[in-house]
């Protein structure tokens, strides 16, 4: 039946265009007059238009009067509210705050090392020795003079005790004793620094100097690394410092690893860099497996964004009309069997994480929204609903 009735319009159409209308056209052609031209062709758009919509109505009544038309296929889902979250992305690199070079404190030849690269260390552990340059025997003297002046000094206060004596001498003994004692503690802490000890518990990443070489103080030694206390630390544009704070929630990608963990900020800088409007935050990484290095590269998402009571549905079914309003489609039940009618409502959008935009205004908890065929519909068009 639609068919018939095309085929009538378009015999009307080459009617109206045709004979005279067609000599009339090739005739001004060959006059070549560009005025009259002109006028003929805004003729023939306006007869265009007026039979266009012509065809529209035609085919409005068709869809209504043929039973055997096929509605636009289509499939629906349920409007629901649901926890949206929005992350910001960036790069950031580990770092640790346990990553030293121990330097020489004392300056002679290095005589032990007494670990290997790869080593596993405690604090405290001597890891080399530096030969003292003959500190051991000055510090066997102070001993032996320090328990002499402790001799003296016990005899002349026992003297004092007992009112024997000159007080000045018992002065001159106590300050003995006590200066001889400074000397020896003194000497002490100098040896000590011949001892190479670890500042930390963690693993001797590097010797830098072999055992025999000559050092003085500041001369680097062996490297020590602990991956017990990793942490990433990024640039993040000044303006989130109101939506990001200590304890937000992070999810960390590490691509060379192939593995994602779940963390939280645990530093907000307060000073901006002046340079590129950012603030710095550090992420603590927890290091179970041992496999996170220093240095290595990963992708952060910070959670900058969360709403707790909102409707989303794919970027994929959002449209824009001329006025700049989006507009989504929603299936209103007719009744019959998979039969309803495509309704468009306008909507305002929020934010979009993924393939995912929430709606803040526009839907209701319930609606059954159009996705696949979406499209190629029209406002009250008649669908069906593909379950």
């Amino acid at each position: 039946m639609k068919k018939n009735i095309l085929l009538t319009v378009f015999s009307l159409v080459l009617l109206s265009c045709g004979g005279d209308k067609k000599n009339s056209t090739e005739a001004l052609i060959e006059k070549g007059d560009l005025k009259e031209l002109r006028l003929k062709r805004s003729e023939i758009i306006t007869e265009a238009d007026v039979l266009s919509k012509e065809l529209k109505k035609i085919d409005d009544a068709i869809s209504t009067l043929d039973v055997n038309h096929k509605e636009t296929l289509i499939t629906t889902f349920e409007a629901k509210e649901s926890v949206f979250k929005h992350y910001l992305e960036l790069q950031a690199a580990v770092e640790t705050k346990e990553n030293i070079v121990v330097n020489a404190e004392f300056g002679g030849i290095l005589t032990q090392i007494n670990v290997k690269e790869g080593q596993r260390v405690t604090k405290g552990q001597a890891l080399g020795k530096i030969d003292d340059g003959g500190l051991t025997q000055q510090l066997a003297q102070l001993e032996i003079q320090a328990v002499l002046a402790k001799t003296t000094f016990d005899r002349q206060k026992n003297l004092w005790d007992q009112k024997i004596g000159s007080e000045i001498q018992f002065l001159q003994a106590k300050s003995t004793y006590e200066a001889q004692n400074k000397a020896v503690l003194q000497l002490k802490k100098q040896m000590a620094k011949t001892v190479i000890k670890a500042p930390f518990s963690g693993i001797v990443d590097e010797i830098i100097t072999e055992k025999g070489s000559v050092v003085g103080p500041g001369s680097p030694l062996l490297r020590v690394i602990s991956l017990g206390n990793m942490y990433l630390e990024a640039e993040v544009p000044e303006k989130y410092i109101g939506s990001i704070k200590r304890g937000t929630e992070v999810i960390v990608d590490f691509p060379m690893l192939n593995e994602t963990i779940n963390t939280t900020i645990s530093l907000v800088n307060n000073n901006i860099n002046p340079g590129n409007r950012s603030f710095k935050v550090q992420i603590q990484v927890p290091n179970k497996s041992g496999l996170i290095k220093p240095n290595l590269s990963s992708k952060i998402n910070i959670n900058d964004y969360s709403n707790l009571n909102v409707i989303t549905v794919p970027l994929s079914i959002i449209s824009e009309n001329a006025d700049g309003e989006q507009y989504i489609y929603i299936a209103e039940k007719t009744g019959k069997d998979n039969q309803a009618i495509a309704k468009k409502v306008i909507v305002k959008t929020g934010k979009s994480q993924g393939d995912l935009i929430e709606i803040l205004e526009g839907l209701n908890d319930g609606d059954s929204i159009i996705k696949e065929g979406a499209r190629s519909i029209k406002d009250g068009q008649k669908v069906s609903i593909i379950k």
